[in-house]
């Protein structure tokens, strides 16, 4: 295993570290040296030789087993996919749903697990439910898991579709206790991982997912266009694919004769012409996570939340993000206590728009509110920078 300490404030390991204090890992990573030069690689021996002596095909599967190695599932589970909307479509589409059925999501999920099942909704007439969203005394933002529980034991409901990680206030859903309800109750299980996959242990086994879906792009330190789809084995057969394509069938190798026998295991999600380059670049990226084991980066990760939220909330703004038990994710998001979020959103604008153009400092505005994501390899002296360089209150 690798020391997680050996890549913090690395420059070469990671080189937007010579550049930028980079937080938007929330939004769109950049690329370790060594997945971009996984991606470099290919372009060069694409370029020179095309297809000729590439070994792409086995290193998909490799990616494939790192992948299911972070996921804890077997590989014949695993799909890629180019987002997260791609996975979370096959499911909307690929269940047979009938007039009166009930999903439970919540309120302040993400426009791509809100848009697959209000599509759902209008086109048969099936009821979405969204679980509100409720702040505590102490300005935390959270769903409460007793209001999702309570929405999910009423009649008809087909399924439950949630983030891990909430992408405004960063609260991390206790998938456990949602999958092991929705598996006693028989209902499907539906998560969208893409802010927690990379920063926080996910197992689909313990938490009693059936289908899981998530880009590369964000904590997974991946190039965009790249994803993981998870579906589980007993599940396979029962969902039909979104597009189906050569790869999508037993004989994909077989030109001369046409068979439309879909293939038993995820990779008939997969309908052919994979970004190889993507692929190589998060296979890289997986090796690293894996090396270094999630657990440590997950404690690294909250290291810096913790000093950040503490480090702002003493210069007089409001955390909004859960920081507790283990409702705390890699996301920070906090307000003005002058300015509070929904009154005058542009203040929290013009906080991130100095910081970026002033200091090279790079975070979002999510919800009127600053939304702040470290990732490991950022340093204890970067995020005192960011608090210094805060208005005070």
């Amino acid at each position: 295993m690798d020391d997680v300490n050996a890549y913090i404030g690395n420059s070469e390991a990671f080189p937007i570290l010579k550049t930028w204090d980079f937080y938007n890992h929330a939004g769109v990573s950049p690329l370790p040296h060594r997945s971009a030069e996984a991606v470099m690689d290919f372009a060069r021996h694409s370029q020179s030789q095309s297809y000729l002596n590439a070994n792409w095909r086995p290193a998909m599967e490799e990616t494939r087993a790192a992948a299911a190695t972070l996921l804890h599932c077997d590989k014949s589970e695993v799909a890629f996919v180019q987002n997260t909307a791609t996975g979370l479509s096959i499911v909307a589409r690929g269940i047979d749903w009938h007039t009166g059925d009930v999903i439970v999501t919540t309120s302040v999920e993400y426009p791509t697990n809100m848009y697959p099942w209000m599509n759902v909704a209008a086109r048969h007439g099936v009821q979405l439910v969204a679980v509100s969203e409720e702040t505590d005394s102490a300005g935390r933002k959270a769903v409460p898991l007793e209001r999702t529980l309570e929405a999910a034991a009423k009649p008809r409901v087909r399924a439950v579709a949630i983030s891990h990680v909430e992408f405004g206030s960063g609260q991390r859903h206790d998938l456990a206790a949602i999958g092991s309800f929705c598996r006693e109750r028989g209902i499907l299980f539906i998560v969208d991982a893409i802010q927690s996959l990379g920063a926080v242990p996910v197992d689909v086994e313990a938490m009693k997912i059936d289908y899981l879906a998530a880009g590369g792009q964000k904590w997974l330190l991946s190039p965009e266009g790249t994803g993981l789809f998870y579906c589980r084995k007993e599940l396979v057969e029962r969902t039909p694919p979104l597009a189906l394509g050569a790869w999508s069938v037993i004989n994909s190798m077989d030109f001369d004769h046409y068979d439309l026998t879909l293939r038993r295991d995820a990779g008939r999600f997969e309908s052919g012409g994979a970004n190889i380059a993507g692929l190589l670049g998060m296979k890289a990226s997986l090796g690293l996570f894996n090396s270094l084991g999630v657990e440590a980066v997950s404690r690294r990760i909250k290291a810096l939340g913790d000093r950040l939220a503490d480090g702002v909330s003493a210069r007089g703004y409001t955390v909004a993000s859960p920081r507790d038990g283990e409702q705390w994710s890699g996301i920070v998001s906090f307000a003005s206590s002058t300015h509070p979020a929904g009154g005058n959103a542009s203040a929290h604008d013009k906080i991130a728009e100095t910081l970026r153009k002033e200091h090279r400092i790079e975070m979002a505005v999510r919800h009127g509110r600053v939304r702040v994501s470290p990732h490991f390899y950022n340093t204890d002296a970067q995020i005192d920078r960011l608090v210094e360089l805060l208005p005070r209150h």
